[in-house]
């Protein structure tokens, strides 16, 4: 009886949802268009911003925002929608740091597992904002990485944008998921992950339940130039995940659940995208939790869309994230051509 007590309170102080990854500050600058323009190719799949060099530009205004990355973006994401959530990260004990310590527990994000440290600066990005897109100058600094973790597995991890000499980390967190199979792992890579590609983080692809990319980056990780969605899911689901979620900007998102493949167009904009970044991140860290409150897979398809809706008509990654009643209100009010279709 009291080892049955013991256990079930461990399962009641179980945390749902731990993202692991690098916190950032976003600077972000609004270019001016006078005096900023872009260049695409013909078909607009690669665009650059141009200004002229060596000049002295003026810009329209600049926004910090603290507490951001993928992973903590998605920490954020899952405590908005109810869950408890948790965030394994560095941060330096400068000013900054201390801002995205104080963001996070403001969205009640639990921060036990963050460390500080004293001569290491907190990673600043430097967002170089035109139209409704952007360009992110990154640095990630050097910090020593672990996983603060015992016996009390999550329900899920959450694994995504990590700086170089994270590599480690990687075999640390694939021997816990195998030490503790009740812990589902997702894994969306960030910069250095996609150029590891599958080789190199073999063990973390293995243990991948659900996996996030964009339909470039899965070019880039699969080294190929195919351009079907469908064949790219399929080639990715060799290396071992089981749910695999390809988007596609604003041509909507595909899901390989391990026998279909499924399309979700996006969910209407309530007006026009003010600045995207931060919209991937919405997009699978509320795939997850969906799943975390019980959804299945198509149902947190359907979820999925409407928080990146919500986030690009706001500056940054979190401002725009929702509770998940207003959540679930604007799915119940979506119309009949927002659903999910076999592909």
């Amino acid at each position: 009886m009291v080892q049955y007590l013991l256990m079930e309170n461990v399962i009641k102080n179980q945390i749902d949802f731990v993202a692991i990854g690098d916190t950032v500050v976003d600077v972000f600058i609004r270019l001016n268009k006078d005096h900023t323009h872009t260049t695409c190719t013909i078909d607009n799949e690669r665009c650059e911003i141009c200004m002229p060099f060596g000049s002295k530009l003026p810009y329209d205004f600049e926004k910090i925002v603290y507490a951001v990355g993928n992973s903590a973006n998605a920490s954020v994401a899952a405590a908005r929608l109810g869950l408890t959530s948790a965030l394994i990260t560095n941060l330096g004990s400068d000013d900054n740091g201390k801002k995205c310590l104080q963001s996070l527990n403001d969205d009640s994000v639990d921060t036990q597992y963050i460390a500080t440290h004293e001569k290491i600066k907190t990673n600043c990005h430097y967002v170089l904002w035109f139209d409704t897109d952007r360009t992110i100058l990154v640095k990630h600094e050097a910090f020593p990485y672990t996983l603060p973790l015992d016996d009390s597995a999550p329900r899920w991890f959450y694994v995504s944008s990590l700086g170089e000499s994270s590599y480690e980390l990687h075999n640390d967190i694939a021997s816990y998921i195998e030490k503790h199979p009740e812990t589902n792992l997702a894994f969306q890579p960030g910069t250095f992950q996609l150029h590891w590609g599958v080789e190199k983080l073999k063990n973390i692809y293995t243990h991948t339940k659900v996996f996030f990319c964009n339909k470039e980056e899965a070019q880039l990780i699969l080294k190929t130039g195919e351009h079907d969605v469908k064949k790219l899911a399929g080639m990715l689901s060799v290396y071992g995940p089981k749910i695999i979620v390809i988007t596609d900007g604003p041509k909507g998102a595909y899901m390989y659940d391990g026998n279909d493949t499924w399309y979700m167009p996006p969910y209407p904009d309530i007006q026009p995208p003010y600045e995207r970044t931060g919209a991937g991140d919405a997009f699978a860290s509320t795939f997850i939790s969906a799943l975390a409150l019980g959804k299945t897979p198509r149902e947190a398809l359907l979820w999925a869309p409407i928080n990146s809706m919500s986030v690009v008509q706001k500056i940054g990654a979190q401002e725009g994230l929702l509770s998940r009643d207003v959540l679930e209100k604007l799915l119940a009010n979506a119309s009949t051509n927002y659903k999910v279709v076999k592909y």
